[in-house]
């Protein structure tokens, strides 16, 4: 019999609400329950939805409709429903426990704590509203934000989702331009921002993006500015925007905004993911598809209940962050947020947010644990008696860094759910459940009606080794195409033809029954608990304006001692240039500029060429195998092994160096 380092016990086994779910359907196991949620589709989502409380305003007359192929699968055909009716409206019903009931707590970077009761945030997204409407935006119309992760950004969150128009929500940290190029193709009527966000002890001004938006979005009609760092906000002209308290004050009462009707197809969210190709990918969301994925993960997953205090470690511009606060508020739950770092003002603040907030569901990141890992300190002292149940996803939690979580804040009595899926699902295609037994690392099995299966490169199952990680059947929450651009859609996420979903992850089945994640098949980097595209620092590289001129450039992520990564860039210069230390550090600092302040390159280094493969294509991995002197098995695909030479003598060179 195969021994686990947790098990499941007491309520988590026999009253957790997935159990409650298998019990009203006679299913014994978990090994069951996944094996018919997969299988059957048609019968798990509408059940799950029904069990779980989602309203309709119109029963759906059919699960789904995929005469069009699996791509393009359309769902709960003739349903009617809304986000904001699940996530606010229907607890506001009960006025006397809404007034008393926190909705969101939000702790500023310095420690300072803002929180909102049901019935406050029903007010204030109501406001929201009515000023939305009353500026010209209505039902499909889009509005986006660059705002850092606040009550203000949930509350305009759900303002759309009520008046039925379309909410954008690319990262605050990018840059200027890429920020244009994110809001550029869905012609947004509204722009909400901060003046600035603040992060680690530092205030991050955001007028240089306000001046960018401004002049190159045509479509936007209005620019409103929550100020709340910088009263001073460098902006040319007061009357280019308009303030927070003046959009939302009262010029006329008007009537009451009703939450619209949206069809189960109509789009809710969009949401900004970018891969290997070098284009951000725009991911589409409908009020039917989130409100059965993400109620799914956050109820059966995490057993979310309404006395839970939840919290997960994430910022706006990420999926997390729509993904929990949709999943708490539908629960009835109160949600932390938190704006600054794991590590400010010392490596102590997440078990000091734990302990002042009672936070019963914890999210965390794996490259923040090895952050708090390596720094030394002891925790034991903390109450984390709160705690029930820790989550993790961001990249592959390692079986140490796991065994570190469960010690350190689960005290080995609380299980992991360590899930991993994507923006393109807003949801996991994996997951551990409260009633599955778990090794240090695992992702559980198949995500509750997700038809996940691993399979090799001729698309053919596989079983004892890694494989890549698809998706055989359509799920509800599978972005709608790519906003103007479902070609790239089918390319990324189909490119073995139409009969499944193609994802990039890598996973391995155990010997214990249990799944497990080997990483991705793209090359996103990850450092500091931030997510980096390699592409956009190499575009960043190669605009620098010199000298010295970047001709070529490409960029990796190689392992460092904190468990995360670190970023690598090989650049080939102009002739008659040189990279030395002032131009490396020159460099550097653009980086910093022209993509994102946290992606500042840990090395660059000349080289003469970049090796690529017969189909021209820069094989990244390679690279990595070069860099870190392991061996590299076969090179009869290298047209130019030569560079890779170079590359491995940079990398014993700074083996040495170390």
């Amino acid at each position: 019999m195969e021994k686990f380092t947790w098990e499941p016990y007491g309520d988590y086994l026999n009253n957790s609400r997935v159990r409650q779910f298998m019990n009203k359907y006679h299913i014994q196991t978990w090994q069951e329950l996944i094996a018919r949620s997969t299988q059957e589709i048609e019968w798990f989502w509408p059940a799950a939805m029904d069990f779980l409380g989602v309203e309709w305003m119109k029963t759906p007359d059919a699960v789904y409709d995929d005469t069009e192929g699996f791509p393009w699968t359309k769902w709960f055909i003739g349903g009617k429903t809304n986000i904001t009716l699940n996530c606010l409206d229907r607890h506001i019903r009960f006025w006397w426990h809404a007034e008393k009931k926190i909705a969101v707590a939000f702790e500023h970077d310095d420690g300072a704590v803002e929180r909102i009761s049901y019935t406050e945030l029903c007010r204030l997204v109501v406001r929201i509203a009515r000023a939305m409407r009353r500026s010209g935006v209505g039902k499909g119309d889009r509005i986006a934000m660059c705002m850092s992760i606040s009550i203000e950004a949930v509350a305009i969150m759900l303002a759309a989702f009520k008046i039925g128009a379309v909410c954008m929500q690319p990262a605050s940290r990018i840059s200027p331009d890429e920020m244009v190029e994110s809001l550029l193709p869905g012609s947004p009527k509204l722009l909400f921002m901060h003046d600035g966000y603040q992060r680690g002890g530092k205030t991050i001004k955001l007028d240089n993006i306000y001046h960018a938006i401004r002049s190159r979005v045509p479509s936007l009609q209005d620019i409103i500015v929550v100020e709340n760092y910088l009263k001073s906000f460098e902006f040319e002209n007061s009357r280019g925007y308009t303030p927070w308290e003046f959009f939302l004050k009262e010029t006329s009462k008007g009537r009451f905004p009703k939450t619209e009707a949206c069809a189960a197809e109509d789009p809710a969210l969009i949401l900004y993911s970018s891969g290997t190709t070098g284009k951000s990918k725009i991911i589409v969301h409908t009020h039917g598809g989130i409100l059965a994925q993400v109620p799914k993960e956050v109820g059966f997953a995490f057993d979310c209940q309404e006395n839970d205090i939840f919290f997960w470690f994430t910022n706006i511009g990420w999926m997390m962050a729509p993904w929990e606060i949709i999943g708490a508020l539908f629960f009835g739950a109160t949600i932390v947020l938190y704006e600054g770092t794991h590590l400010y003002p010392n490596p102590h603040r997440m078990f000091e947010l734990i302990e002042k907030h009672k936070i019963s569901i914890f999210g965390f990141t794996p490259s923040a644990m090895t952050d708090l890992a390596a720094s030394g300190e002891d925790f034991s002292r903390y109450d984390l008696s709160s705690l029930r149940i820790l989550g993790s996803t961001g990249k592959v939690l390692h079986p140490k860094t796991w065994e570190w979580y469960s010690q350190t804040f689960g005290r080995s009595r609380l299980p992991i759910m360590n899930i991993s899926g994507g923006t393109e699902i807003i949801g996991c295609l994996v997951s551990p459940l409260p009633i599955m037994p778990q090794n240090p690392g695992t992702v559980g099995g198949p995500g509750l009606g997700m038809d996940v299966d691993i399979v090799d490169e001729e698309s053919n199952p596989v079983r004892g080794s890694p494989g890549q990680l698809v998706c055989r059947k359509p799920a509800p929450s599978m972005t709608r195409g790519f906003l103007r651009d479902n070609g790239l859609y089918l390319k990324t996420y189909f490119p073995r033809g139409q009969n499944f979903w193609v994802h990039g992850d890598m996973a391995e089945i155990g010997e214990d029954g249990l799944w497990y994640m080997r990483g991705r098949a793209d090359d996103l980097i990850v450092k500091g608990g931030i997510k980096f595209d390699p592409s956009k620092i190499e575009s960043a590289l190669l605009k620098f304006p010199g000298p010295p001129h970047i001709r070529e450039a490409t960029v990796i992520g190689v392992p460092n001692e904190r468990g995360d990564q670190k970023i690598v860039c090989f650049a080939v210069v102009a002739e008659h240039d040189a990279l030395d230390q002032t131009a490396t550090g020159a460099l550097k600092q653009w980086v910093k500029r022209a993509y994102e302040p946290f992606a500042q390159p840990d090395e660059i280094h000349a080289i003469s060429g970049l090796p690529t493969n017969l189909a021209a294509k820069i094989p990244l991995e390679i690279l990595r195998l070069a860099y870190t002197g392991e061996n590299i098995p076969d090179l009869s695909k290298i047209a130019n092994p030569q560079y890779l030479e170079e590359i491995r003598a940079i990398g014993e060179r700074m083996r040495q160096k170390n």
